[in-house]
């Protein structure tokens, strides 16, 4: 049996194992969820709340943005609080509160340290009692708990209104006034926090572990990290460990056994003519360029409202463009013209593999086109008229704002995004198909490519395996399938595919060769990929099983990091194999820097948040978009960049480059994305991390401590990193309108002569 067959069958095994295994675990975070109350009533059989409260004020949280406004268990925007760790604190304050005023006759905050001490050994076993009866589906809740409870109550139903005592509250978490203007819905708001916050603090039935694992930190109530997380930190490094090694004794004795490729005398993409639908993909990167431009200015827009609460330089700016808004579409954009990228690269590359242009293809390619662009006009005005609250309940699931980060447009707009993707699929497909039957050296590498982006269209149908009350585990479940296998996981694939596939259509590297390397990081990567997915649901209501796969998984996909720095040199040698290279020398220096930002974003910054116990106490913190912006752009936006300049190569041969735009951009937008890392995001969440260890989480996202003049200068900070990136996306950008309008020539040279780019 070849190597490559038996390659073909340990990634079959994987696939079906890994998958196998993510489903099954899927049941038990169904069965383990935290229970939904049909009522919490007070023992005297008054109902506080009832299930449709609850229900219901989540859906007024997803309509206002849900995530992209404050936090539920750690998962969404970091400017506002995280609801669940602010309710339980208020909750624990106000309880400590009355018990004080009941004993002391005084406030809880005027007592001695023993008094203190005293109620809140009084308050722990009160307060994690698990008072939930399945029998009845109701929680029954003490008369004094229900004070404090109303306590909290109150506040958030002032705080979602326009009420003047929570002005400046507002306008240090970024809300709009009025955020919620009808009272009854602000009610049942307040009710879906409670229970989100209950069940970080109510222990699971006969267990002293809360339904979230103790998270968020909080003293006062004993929420603290568990053994377990500890446990398997230690276990998670000890495995990426042995994973290095086993990967350092493959390199060892495989790497360098092949005697080195001859390049061709002339570049054999040259001749290459592009067809029809090839032609079409142009106005693809020139939207992917327009929306990277816009997602530049959203993310200055959203990072100002961190400084200026409501207005941009006194304009209110939160009457029309609310900073859910402004950050919902910086994060979707940021997904989108990198997708984008992507596409046009696949429609671009099929028929130029296969030497095959289908019938309609240039058609089919612009359809699709359309339809992007009808989606993105239509899924982000359904979201303003979501979050200005124009759109009403009953409409918002479907057409506004589901509130889940990444995935939160309306479930029309994913559906026909989700038919959009079919169609790119069926486009490539039916192009590459002549190349996948012929039986040569690349035909299995060009099935890997295929097989990654089927996946990639595939893997956003679980976007739609919720309906608008499934319980919030299994929406984080299905969620994190579409982002983390994306990301982590197929998107890696893709990359590592169209890389080494560019390498040997140029002849610098044999197909055999190629496809062994792609086929082993492909193992590599989805051995960790797939159950890595649970690292993000440690504390979403899950199990110490979903802990114990999640680190010792995830733990694995810094592995291939390990040899990142090998890869970068094979990319570089590959740029200086021949002086025709040179045409090639920015799509391959931008693939350089996705190896760099493979190294520094996705492994270190990565790995900072990885572990049980290091992400018990950073989840929600600056260090998260400090690993999301260096791993997201660095990586997965320089490829775009990359690719859409080797695209461009080809559809424009006989351009002259302008050497100075892409040097500019190159070096700027590297630069200006580790200014903004080094600058800003870093020292900030390296301050939340020790203000969360001292004093509990919330008060880590509170208003009190981010409110502090360091985090304005921190914020202001950005202002240079952010200034130079965002030259660095200009000057691409005017590079790519030059090869359109009035670009440079020069006329082709006989074949074997050297061509300067």
């Amino acid at each position: 049996m070849s190597t490559t067959r038996r390659l073909w069958l340990g990634l079959a095994a994987l696939l079906i194992v890994g998958f196998g295994t993510l489903l099954w675990m899927g049941g038990e975070v169904y069965r383990q969820a935290p229970p939904m109350p049909e009522a919490v009533v007070i023992a005297d059989g008054t109902t506080v709340y009832s299930r449709a409260d609850i229900e219901q004020g989540r859906q007024v949280w997803q309509s206002i943005g849900g995530q992209q406004l404050g936090s539920i268990w750690g998962h969404g925007a970091l400017v506002a609080p995280d609801w669940t760790a602010d309710g339980l604190h208020r909750e624990a304050v106000a309880w400590l509160d009355l018990r004080a005023q009941s004993a002391y006759g005084k406030p809880y905050d005027a007592l001695g340290d023993g008094d203190r001490a005293k109620l809140q050994a009084e308050l722990k076993p009160l307060i994690r009692a698990n008072t939930y009866d399945a029998g009845s589906g109701t929680i029954v809740i003490s008369a004094e708990r229900a004070q404090a409870l109303a306590q909290v109550a109150a506040h958030y139903n002032s705080l979602f209104s326009n009420a003047p005592e929570t002005r400046a509250l507002r306008e240090t978490y970024a809300m709009r006034e009025n955020t919620v203007p009808d009272e009854a819905h602000r009610r049942s708001l307040g009710a879906f926090f409670w229970w989100a916050s209950w069940a970080t603090v109510t222990n699971r039935p006969d267990q002293a572990v809360s339904y979230t694992q103790n998270w968020p930190y909080e003293p006062l109530v004993g929420n603290t990290a568990t053994s377990s997380s500890l446990i398997w930190t230690v276990f998670s490094v000890m495995f990426m460990i042995a994973g290095i090694g086993l990967l350092g004794w493959h390199y060892a004795v495989w790497h360098g056994r092949e005697a080195s490729v001859t390049p061709p005398a002339t570049d054999p993409l040259r001749a290459l003519v592009p067809t029809p639908s090839m032609r079409a993909t142009a106005k693809y990167f020139w939207v992917v360029l327009a929306l990277f431009l816009v997602q530049i200015l959203l993310g200055a827009t959203t990072a100002h409202y961190q400084v200026e609460g409501q207005q941009a330089y006194g304009f209110a700016l939160s009457d029309i463009l609310p900073y859910s808004l402004t950050r919902s579409w910086h994060t979707q954009l940021a997904v989108l013209w990198i997708a984008v990228a992507w596409l046009a690269t696949g429609l671009y590359i099929g028929p130029a593999v296969s030497g095959h242009e289908p019938k309609f293809q240039r058609l089919g390619v612009n359809v699709l086109f359309a339809c992007l662009l009808i989606i993105v006009v239509g899924a982000f005005t359904g979201q303003w008229f979501a979050v200005m609250q124009k759109l009403g309940l009953e409409n918002n699931f479907w057409f506004g704002h589901q509130g889940w980060e990444y995935t939160d447009i309306g479930r029309f707009w994913q559906w026909f995004l989700f038919i959009g993707l079919l169609l790119w699929l069926f486009l490539v497909g039916r192009a590459l198909w002549p190349a996948l039957r012929r039986k040569d050296e690349t035909s299995s590498i060009i099935g890997l490519l295929f097989l990654s982006t089927v996946a990639i269209g595939l893997l956003f149908g679980a976007g739609l395996m919720w309906n608008e009350h499934t319980h919030i585990s299994m929406v984080e479940y299905w969620r994190w399938w579409v982002v983390h296998l994306w990301v982590e996981g197929f998107f890696e694939v893709f990359a590592a595919a169209v890389i080494s596939f560019i390498f040997v259509k140029l002849g610098l590297i044999r197909g055999t060769t190629a496809t062994v390397n792609v086929l082993f990081a492909t193992i590599v990567f989805m051995a960790g990929g797939i159950l890595g997915t649970f690292h993000h649901l440690y504390f979403t209501g899950t199990t110490t099983a979903v802990i114990a796969l999640g680190a010792s998984f995830s733990a694995l996909e810094v592995v291939p990091l390990a040899l990142i720095g090998l890869e970068a040199y094979d990319t570089w040698k590959h740029s200086h194999a021949t002086p025709w290279m040179q045409r090639y020398r920015w799509p391959i220096l931008f693939f350089l820097a996705v190896s760099f930002w493979n190294l520094v974003g996705a492994g270190l910054f990565g790995f900072l948040i990885n572990t049980p116990l290091a992400l018990y106490y950073m989840q929600g913190l600056n260090l998260t978009p400090l690993h999301g912006h260096t791993a997201l752009f660095g990586v997965y936006g320089m490829l775009g960049i990359g690719l859409l300049l080797f695209c461009v190569r080809g559809l424009k041969p006989e351009a002259v480059w302008n050497e100075k735009l892409l040097s500019g951009s190159f070096w700027t937008l590297n630069i200006g994305l580790t200014l903004m890392a080094l600058l800003t995001l870093l020292p900030m969440g390296i301050l939340q991390l020790q203000a969360a260890l001292e004093h509990g989480y919330w008060y880590a996202r509170s208003a009190e401590f981010m409110g502090k003049p360091i985090f304005d200068l921190l914020v202001w900070m950005r202002v240079p990193g952010d200034t130079i990136f965002s030259i660095g996306a200009l000057l691409v950008s005017g590079f790519v309108f030059r090869l359109w309008v009035a670009p440079k020539r020069k006329p082709a040279l006989p074949a074997g002569e050297a061509v300067k780019p």
